[in-house]
């Protein structure tokens, strides 16, 4: 059978992820150390894992609502009450889901007509755009610069806005970037959002990872909670990336219908998974602070190691990522990554596979050991004293 002329068109036109590609051809070879994949190199702390065990040893290996455990929602409602003054009925105005991902595919499904435009900063996490495309809607990215620390500007959303622009969909702390946006600067976008009428659809979860000011949560900007979809999760605070735990915050009017297209395609989110969830947001605070204050000290590890290598760089001020520009080795983006795991094994992530303006970029991830980190930034110097130009 030929499968080619079977496939949706706005599935086929979505590329296959290159953060993927480079972690695949990594794991191929021996004595790779690989910066490339955003995942904690923690495991989740020991009294989720017991909890997970504990709900199976009482087995419960059941469905649970379709909103997810309501114990565990009410400590979502618990926490962005005591952290944001926002209040969310854990009954029908926050949801469980598998992951953040799944969130992003649920709001993009529920609200997008074909040809209805989202508007993303360029760059970004790069499911945000291929999502938008899968729901049949378009990906409108907007530029932002590395002389800014690649902070998205009004001035550049009223460049790109048209009437068939839907929601703004934002990641602050960013990926890939590391960049933050304050209080004031995220103040100018809702302006924005409210002027022409725009969901906002604000991906938090890399929250916990601020290392300079504060997180400000979208929703708790002034009049912005009946507008503001928050999406959040336990994969990078609390190193559970493969127990794939999110959860949607929305207004009951906006939930009720991303709760009909979960209610359909995933049913619920794991079970054991969820009762991890509750027992992280119960008393896991200290091996939050323990992981944020560790990768605190590998940021400033790596932020000087690449200035010290003769990098053009700034410091992230959130998540566990840094951007620097490469391009006085006189290669772009893909031949530098390619030829930094060839010739010396380290393995990185074009800044390109998040957007056109990462051009001559590259994503680290200091999600690993202080030891890598060292020996990845000494196999880097001696990859780019080899070629940079004079």
């Amino acid at each position: 059978m030929n499968w080619d002329n079977k496939f949706a068109s706005d599935v086929k036109a979505v590329p296959f992820s290159g953060i993927r590609k480079f972690f695949d051809l990594a794991s191929s070879m021996k004595d790779v150390i690989s910066l490339g994949v955003g995942e904690p190199d923690y495991a989740a702390p020991d009294k989720v894992i017991h909890a997970c065990i504990d709900s199976l040893k009482r087995k419960e290996t059941s469905y649970t609502s379709n909103w997810g455990l309501l114990e565990l929602r009410e400590e979502i409602a618990k926490l962005f009450e005591k952290r944001y003054g926002l209040t969310y009925d854990p009954k029908d105005e926050i949801m469980v889901t598998v992951g953040v991902s799944e969130a992003i595919g649920l709001v993009m499904t529920t609200f997008l007509n074909p040809g209805d435009e989202v508007l993303i900063p360029d760059p970004a996490y790069l499911a945000y755009p291929a999502c938008v495309s899968i729901a049949h809607g378009v990906p409108v990215l907007v530029p932002t610069y590395a002389k800014d620390e690649f902070r998205l500007t009004v001035e550049e959303l009223e460049k790109k806005v048209t009437p068939k622009t839907k929601a703004i969909l934002i990641g602050y702390p960013n990926n890939p970037t590391g960049t933050i946006m304050d209080r004031a600067s995220l103040e100018k976008v809702a302006a924005f959002a409210k002027a022409h009428d725009l969901i906002v659809i604000a991906d938090e979860i890399y929250c916990d990872l601020t290392y300079e000011g504060q997180h400000t949560c979208f929703a708790s900007l002034p009049d912005m909670q009946e507008r503001t979809i928050v999406l959040n999760g336990f994969s990078k605070s609390y190193a559970m990336t493969g127990l794939r735990i999110g959860y949607v915050c929305a207004p009951r009017e906006a939930l009720e219908e991303i709760y009909k297209v979960h209610q359909y395609e995933i049913l619920c989110a794991s079970t054991t998974s969820q009762y991890g969830a509750i027992e992280a947001l119960r008393s896991c605070d200290d091996d939050v602070k323990a992981m944020f204050e560790e990768y605190a000290a590998r940021r400033e590890m790596i932020y000087q190691g690449l200035v010290d290598i003769g990098l053009t760089v700034f410091k992230p001020k959130g998540a566990f990522y840094i951007f620097p520009d490469i391009s006085c080795t006189g290669m772009d983006e893909e031949e530098f990554c390619d030829r930094l795991l060839t010739e010396e094994k380290v393995g990185v992530v074009p800044g390109t596979c998040f957007g056109p303006q990462g051009k001559n970029h590259i994503r680290i991830s200091y999600a690993a050991s202080r030891e890598n980190i060292a020996e990845a930034l000494k196999r880097m110097a001696r990859f780019v004293k080899k070629y940079k130009k004079a």
